[in-house]
């Protein structure tokens, strides 16, 4: 049976000591929700624990950092356990399959909650943006208490207030807060980072691009730019809190600014961060090929602090599939922007996607992005068999291409992948490089690990005092996709 819920769009009425504006709204919330789960936490004799598992790209990673940064503010101990008082899944929906593993755990999550019936499970992200999820959740789990999308995740201590109001009652209601879009950027609001030493920072939200086969411009909304003022506060904050390396995220960094009252390029962002003295390095997720301008590899060229790293994602080498794909550029453009940039920044990392079997490909299109892999030399490249996505244009595409025909091809792809990294991968061998020690090895003790410029791991002698240093490291081997390293 269909439970009760409760639908909010937008912001429900709410106590007349709540404030309107954000954030000021969330704070009075954090208050309120820290008080209910203190008399909750003293009912039952113990801490009460929060679990988040997180599904998908780094904008969902951050996400979730965001997340837990308020959990724990009204009164949550993280744990990694599913056996959580609170457990919150910020789900994904790039491809279907991600779907349906979320749908597999789910069913687990209730008999847990059967076991534990004051235990609350909570729906967030992309998947959740999408109507017929949420009327699946509703009908098929109905043990679910608090479902919310990708634009209101700054409410979350507010939905969980009312969460907690509605138990008061005796009765399971799961409130359901969706927006279908929004201009809203709410950001001063606790965070809890993985790493005390590198950080993500959001630029912009959204995708205005459209690629033919991709539901996120639909799930995450049009694009939205952080005012520059804001954004380079976040960064001199984390910079005075330890962090040494951020990275700028968006769905397509490359259209930053463009919405702005006073618009301002990406590349123009970058030389403000830059200027901010305790980071060291600047990383930047993703760009679009169609919109990197030269002033941006001007900026990469001239930066001391700018990774040698790119990230460009090709999809197809193809100029006739790259059109159905909506991608906006050809493969000679591709090809021009690629060495262009390897001119301008000796040594770089170039690192990209590439899709296989998108509707229509003929063999002649698979050896197009074959050539391309072979004469831009992809340190990697992820690659994947298209999978058909329900709501984007390419689903319906005709000329779906052959299961067994896809699989030669991508095994064809992997292996010219893999092999020109193996070559390339260690071209720093016998020199000195500067690392960012961020771990201890997992398999070899009184080992660390790092990552150079470039985003190649390196693995060297060391102890946990040196995590979240920049060090210099002479590489000693190279094993193809990391380096055997010792100190300097």
């Amino acid at each position: 049976m269909e439970p009760t819920t409760i639908t909010i769009n937008g912001t429900p009425e709410s106590p007349a000591a709540a404030p309107i504006q954000e954030p000021q709204r969330q704070q009075y919330y954090m208050e309120k929700a820290r008080k209910q789960l203190s008399a909750f936490s003293t009912a039952l004799g113990r801490p009460l624990t929060c679990c988040i598992n997180t599904f998908g790209c780094q904008m969902n990673a951050r996400d979730s950092e965001k997340l837990l940064g308020i959990l724990e503010s009204i009164g949550y101990q993280a744990t990694d356990s599913e056996h959580a008082d609170f457990v919150l899944y910020n789900t994904c929906t790039v491809r279907e399959n991600a779907n349906q593993r979320v749908y597999g755990r789910l069913g687990q999550l209730g008999a847990y909650k059967k076991k534990n019936p004051h235990m609350m499970i909570a729906l967030c992200g992309c998947m959740m943006q999408e109507p017929e999820v949420v009327e699946r959740i509703k009908t098929s789990y109905h043990f679910v208490d608090l479902i919310f999308g990708t634009h209101n995740i700054f409410k979350l201590a507010e939905l969980v207030s009312t969460c907690l109001d509605t138990r008061q009652e005796k009765k399971h209601r799961t409130v359901i807060d969706i927006w279908k879009d929004t201009d809203k950027i709410v950001e001063d609001l606790p965070v809890e980072r993985k790493y005390p030493f590198k950080s993500g920072v959001n630029v912009i939200f959204g995708c205005n691009n459209f690629c033919s086969y991709c539901i996120v411009p639909y799930v995450r909304g049009r694009e939205r730019s952080r005012r520059p003022e804001e954004i380079l506060k976040e960064v001199k904050r984390l910079a005075a809190d330890g962090v040494v390396e951020i990275m700028l995220l968006g769905q397509n960094v490359n259209s930053y600014g463009k919405n702005l009252e006073e618009p301002m390029t990406f590349a123009q962002l970058l030389r403000e961060v830059e200027k901010i003295d305790g980071i060291e390095r600047i990383r930047f997720m993703t760009s679009h090929p169609k919109d990197l301008s030269d002033e941006l590899i001007e900026v990469m060229s001239q930066s001391q602090k700018i990774c040698r790293h790119l990230h460009l994602p090709l999809q197809s080498g193809s100029s006739r599939i790259l059109k159905e794909m909506n991608r906006r550029y050809t493969k000679e453009q591709y090809l021009t922007l690629a060495e262009k940039i390897k001119v301008a920044v000796p040594g770089i990392s170039l690192t990209t996607d590439i899709i296989v079997g998108f509707p229509g490909e003929t063999e002649e299109d698979f050896l197009e992005t074959m050539d391309v892999v072979r004469r831009v030399e992809f340190d990697s490249a992820f690659t994947f068999i298209y999978s058909k996505r329900t709501g984007t244009p390419a689903a319906s595409m005709e000329n779906q291409v052959p299961e067994d025909v896809v699989k030669e091809r991508f095994d064809r792809l992997l292996n010219e992948v893999q092999s020109i990294s193996a070559k390339i991968c260690g071209r720093d061998v016998h020199t000195v490089q500067q690392v960012l020690v961020e771990e201890e090895n997992d398999h070899t003790p009184g080992y660390m690990t790092g990552r150079l410029s470039n985003n190649t791991v390196v693995h060297f002698p060391g102890d946990p005092s040196m995590i979240g240093k920049l060090m210099d490291v002479y590489l000693e081997e190279s094993k193809g996709f990391y380096y055997m390293a010792r100190p300097v």
